[in-house]
């Protein structure tokens, strides 16, 4: 599979800052708040999700190009299966971390309720998606969205792709005036637990596909040649980023206000409305739609503007997202990710059994934790950095049949 480097550095940005929030410490810390979530509605979920949409469009649009349909489809349902495996298998190493550390049941009740073993209806929501251990729910929406996948896809390289739009912006309607609520509430009672929880998502599925499938049209449209980026994304095409830069603007205060609990009373109520996170309300939607318009033209078209400043800026953020480290755990940003809940879930039991810590040592935790988050892609790349791959494969030819052109293959 070809790689995109800046995308793999957007992925591992996105990673790194995941982890940093993902921490939980008794009395909070202070890294996590060097954080873009305290300047814009934009979290790394989001920017995770739509890398993702857009990597699926653009690979396996390829794919379905060169191969047909049903090898695109094979292929993207082979890839969910793989995420399933790990989905079930993160939460099945939790589970036997808790009945062999001693004080984990109670630390991580906040986190998984009861949910052991002994309780196979609490397994079958948790293997159903319908019940997500904290930290362990961006896997299981990926793997719905991917379900969908094969035949958006299609749609998109059929021209279609106005109706896979409209479509999903449907469905986030429905997301936010609670129209899922039809089929969770009965679905809620039938697995409702012991603890007193049945149905636990922090993503509206519905809410958050227009995140991923908006990604997957993108990525369809500019594999298969449908988008002349080269004019959309232009050095003298000034609009979209000025229109964006306004948008990102006009949230900027107000991002500020709400962090620093600073909004007066009579508008929270109206404004909470449009900013619920579980549903990706309009507030999410639109701040995120207007930084990633920004980023990308200034990834793309910024660096050939005609003012400096402008091109300076464009080299910060196409460095960042540049950094080796970062584009090393996007490539592997699977096994990262399911890595880092492990992590977070071993930092927050030693938080859990030790007095509280001081700012310094939880500063030192995170940044061992950010170190330690590379070490799934260290060893998937074993063979690349210690010199110990193998020899690249020898092409031999076999016997030809009788009348017929030699071909050659490879072992």
């Amino acid at each position: 599979m070809k790689r995109f480097d800046i995308i793999d550095g957007m992925r591992g940005y996105f990673l790194v800052f995941m982890v940093l929030n993902h921490l939980i410490f008794a009395g909070g810390y202070l890294l996590v708040k060097i954080n873009h979530n305290q300047l814009a509605f934009v979290e790394d979920a989001q920017g995770f999700v739509f890398l993702s949409g857009l990597l699926i469009g653009m690979v396996y649009a390829k794919k379905m190009l060169k191969n047909g349909y049903a090898a695109g489809r094979t292929a993207i349902y082979n890839r969910a299966f793989e995420l399933y495996r790990y989905a079930m298998g993160i939460v099945l190493v939790v589970l036997v971390a808790q009945m062999l550390l001693p004080g984990a049941y109670s630390i991580w009740f906040n986190w998984l309720g009861y949910t052991t073993f002994d309780d196979p209806l609490r397994l079958a929501a948790i293997a159903t998606f319908l019940y997500q251990p904290t930290f362990m729910d961006i896997l299981p929406q990926y793997i719905v969205y991917m379900l969908f996948a094969p035949m958006l896809v299609k749609l998109v390289l059929e021209d279609k792709w106005h109706y896979v739009v409209a479509g999903s912006v449907i469905l986030w309607m429905a997301a936010q005036l609670g129209l899922q609520q039809i089929a969770t509430t009965p679905l809620n009672d039938l697995v409702m637990g012991a603890d007193d929880q049945g149905i636990r998502v922090s993503f509206n599925l519905l809410g958050w596909q227009v995140v991923f499938y908006s990604g997957l049209v993108l990525g369809a449209l500019t594999s298969a040649g449908k988008i002349k980026w080269s004019n959309i994304l232009s050095p003298d095409n000034t609009f979209i980023p000025k229109v964006a830069l306004l948008m990102v603007l006009f949230f900027l205060p107000l991002r500020l206000i709400t962090a620093h609990e600073l909004m007066p009373p009579h508008m929270i109520g109206k404004f909470a409305s449009m900013e619920i996170r579980a549903d990706f309300g309009p507030v999410y939607l639109l701040n995120f739609a207007a930084v990633a318009m920004l980023v990308t033209w200034l990834i793309v078209a910024g660096p050939k503007h005609r003012d400096e400043w402008v091109r300076r800026i464009a080299g910060a953020v196409t460095w960042v997202f540049s950094i080796k480290y970062l584009q090393l755990l996007g490539r592997h940003s699977l096994y990262v990710y399911v890595w880092h809940v492990a992590i977070v879930y071993f930092v927050y039991y030693f938080d859990g059994r030790t007095p509280e810590l001081n700012e310094f040592t939880k500063t030192a935790i995170a940044l061992v934790s950010i170190a330690l988050l590379s070490l799934p892609a260290l060893w998937r790349e074993r063979d690349k950095l210690f010199g110990t791959a193998e020899p690249a494969p020898v092409k031999v030819q076999q016997p030809a049949k009788p009348g017929a052109p030699q071909q050659m293959v490879i072992r």
